[in-house]
C-alpha cells in the first residue's frame, strides 16, 4: 500500500509525535516507520496500525490515485 509520507509527517507534526512515540502508539517498530517514510509503502495491516496510532482513518495517510 502506498503511503503519503507528507501526510504522515504532517499528522505526526500536528500531534508533536516522534517516530518513537508513533511506534509505541501503533505497535509498529521505529525501524519499520523509518523504512515506510523512506520507501513510501507498507502492508495494509501496517497502514491500519499507523492510522490507529495517529487516531485517523487509514484513508488519511494513503496515496490515492497513484
Amino acid at each position: 500500500m502506498k503511503i503519503c509520507v507528507e501526510k504522515l509527517d504532517l499528522l505526526m507534526a500536528q500531534r508533536a509525535m516522534t517516530a518513537g512515540e508513533l511506534s509505541k502508539q501503533s505497535g509498529v517498530s521505529r525501524q519499520s516507520i523509518s523504512t515506510i517514510r523512506t520507501r513510501g509503502t507498507c502492508a495494509v495491516k501496517t497502514a491500519l496500525k499507523l492510522a490507529n496510532g495517529l487516531s485517523v482513518d487509514v484513508a488519511d495517510i494513503v496515496k490515492m490515485g497513484d
